[in-house]
C-alpha cells in the first residue's frame, strides 16, 4: 500500500549510503522534491524493526504530542505540488483543484539513529500521524478543503532516523479569485491560497517555502475550457492578529482566458450581423419593408447573442470589453434602421409632394386665339435649382434624395465600423500586453 502511493509521487530514490546527520543541517530540511530513501541489500545484524521502533519512540520515551519538540521554535518548510485543476466558477468567483501538500520538521525527539534500524527511514500512516505532533496548518482562505478518502485517507508519512519529519497530504481544495472582467474576454484572473499554522503564531511555528526553485508547481499541463495556466507565484508575509505575529504562504494562480470560443460565439457572428445589416442600403429606397425586416432581424440576433454571453458572467457594476463591443454593433445596426427611417421618410414626402404638388406651385394660364380655336397655355413657376424632370420639391430644394443619402451610407458605416475595430482591438491587446507585463515584474521582483 506504502510503496502504491509512493509511486503517485516524484520521488528520487537513492540507493547509496548516506550519513543522516547531515540531512538537517541549521535550518535546512529535507527537500520534498529529492526525498531520500536509503536502502541496503544486507540488513544489520541485531536491527531494530518499524514496529519497535515507533513503540520506543512514542511509549518509552514519555512522547507528548501537545508539546513543541523545540523549546526555541519549529521551522516547518512546505511544498505545494498541482495535480489538477478542475474548474474555474466567474459565478461565485472560485476555483477547484487537487494538490499534494507536503511539510517538513525536524523533531529532536523522533529520533532513532541510536536503534540501529533495520531501513534508512520509516514510512508510516496516517494513524501514527494522529500520534506525533503537528503544526495543525491548513488555507486559512479556503471554501472547502478535505483530504481524499479514495480509499483510504491519503496521508504519507516518512520519518528519517534524525527525526526529520515528512507528512504529504492529497487534498482537495477550493479557493477564492478576484475576478477582474473590466478586459473580458482578453482578460487575465488571479486565484488565492493562504497556508498557515492555525494554533501557533511565528514564535512558536516558522512557516516558509521549500528552497526549491518552483515550490509551487503542476505535476502536468493544466487544461481548462476557458483558461491557460499563466503564472504561478509564491509568497511569504507575517500577518499581526491579535495572539502574535502568523507566518503566512500565499500562492497565486494566475490564468489567461482563452480568446478563440469568444471569438467564434461573439464576435464573429457580431461581423456577419453587421454585414448583412449593410445590405439593406442596396435594396433601394421602394423596398421599406425587406429593410425593415432586415434590420430588425440583425438587432434581435445580436440582443440574444449579448445576452447568451453574459448570462454566464457574474453581474458587475462596471463596463466590460465586451459590453463596448455588443453596445457599440447594436449602434451600428440601430443607425442603420435610424438611416432607413430618415429614407422611408423622404419617399413618402415624395409620394405627398406630388399629389400637392399642383397648389404649391404658382402659374399663370393664357389664352391665344387660333383657326382652331382658343388654345390654353399653363405655365409654372420652379424654385431655383429645380426643372420639370425634379422628382418633388423637396429634393431639388435640399440636394438630399434617398438614393443618395443610402449611397453616402454604403461607404461611411463600413468606414466608421473599420476605424471602431482599429481602436477597440489595439486598446484591448495593449491593455493585456500592460497587464502581463505588470505581473511578470512583481515575480522577477
Amino acid at each position: 500500500m506504502i510503496f502504491t502511493l509512493l509511486s503517485t509521487l516524484p520521488v528520487l530514490i537513492i540507493t547509496t549510503e548516506l550519513d543522516y546527520s547531515e540531512l538537517v543541517h541549521s535550518a535546512e530540511l529535507v527537500s520534498s522534491s529529492s526525498y531520500i530513501h536509503h536502502k541496503t541489500n544486507k540488513k544489520p545484524d541485531n536491527c531494530t524493526r518499524d514496529t519497535d521502533i515507533i513503540d520506543r519512540l512514542l511509549n518509552g520515551t514519555g512522547y507528548n504530542k501537545f508539546r513543541i519538540p523545540q523549546e526555541e521554535g519549529m521551522t516547518v518548510v512546505v511544498e505545494i505540488w498541482i495535480q489538477a485543476i478542475t474548474s474555474i466558477d466567474e459565478l461565485t468567483n472560485d476555483f477547484d483543484m487537487d494538490i499534494y501538500i507536503t511539510e517538513t520538521w525536524l523533531d529532536p525527539a523522533l529520533n532513532f539513529q541510536t536503534m540501529t534500524p533495520c531501513k534508512g527511514n520509516l514510512s508510516l500512516n496516517h494513524q501514527v500521524l494522529d500520534r506525533l505532533w503537528t503544526p495543525n496548518s491548513c488555507f486559512i482562505n479556503s471554501k472547502v478543503a478535505q483530504i481524499h478518502n479514495s480509499p483510504f485517507r491519503s496521508v504519507f508519512l516518512m520519518l528519517f532516523p534524525n527525526g526529520t519529519v515528512m507528512v504529504n497530504y492529497r487534498v482537495r481544495v477550493k479557493g477564492p479569485c478576484s475576478l477582474d472582467l473590466s478586459n473580458f474576454p482578453l482578460d487575465l484572473q488571479k486565484c488565492s491560497l493562504i497556508y498557515e499554522s492555525f494554533n501557533y503564531n511565528r514564535q512558536e511555528v516558522e512557516m516558509r517555502w521549500s528552497d526549491a526553485e518552483h515550490p509551487v508547481f503542476n505535476l502536468s499541463k493544466i487544461m481548462l475550457p476557458d483558461f491557460d495556466l499563466f503564472e504561478i507565484q509564491t509568497e511569504r508575509r507575517q500577518e499581526p492578529y491579535p495572539a502574535g505575529m502568523w507566518d503566512e504562504l500565499h500562492v497565486t494562480i494566475i490564468f489567461e482566458r482563452r480568446f478563440i470560443w469568444y471569438f467564434m460565439q461573439a464576435y464573429l457572428p457580431t461581423y456577419l450581423t453587421i454585414f448583412i445589416s449593410w445590405i439593406s442600403f442596396s435594396l433601394g429606397s421602394r423596398a421599406i419593408p425587406a429593410r425593415t425586416m432586415l434590420g430588425v432581424n440583425s438587432l434581435l440576433a445580436i440582443v440574444f447573442s449579448f445576452g447568451n454571453i453574459m448570462r454566464n458572467l457574474p453581474r458587475v457594476s462596471y463596463i466590460k470589453g465586451i459590453d463596448v463591443w455588443m453596445l457599440v454593433s447594436m449602434t451600428f445596426i440601430f443607425c442603420s434602421l435610424l438611416e432607413l427611417a430618415i429614407v422611408g421618410f423622404m419617399v413618402r414626402d415624395e409620394t405627398v409632394a406630388k399629389k400637392k404638388q399642383q397648389k404649391k406651385i404658382s402659374g399663370n394660364i393664357s389664352r391665344e386665339e387660333s383657326p382652331h380655336g382658343i388654345i390654353s397655355e399653363r405655365r409654372f413657376m420652379f424654385p431655383p435649382g429645380c426643372s420639370e424632370s425634379s422628382k418633388s420639391l423637396s429634393s431639388c430644394t435640399s440636394g438630399w434624395t434617398p438614393e443618395r443619402i443610402d449611397s453616402i451610407s454604403s461607404v461611411m458605416f463600413p468606414f466608421s465600423f473599420f476605424v471602431f475595430n482599429i481602436i477597440y482591438w489595439f486598446y484591448y491587446i495593449h491593455r493585456k500586453e500592460i497587464i502581463k507585463q505588470n505581473l511578470i515584474n512583481r515575480v522577477d521582483g
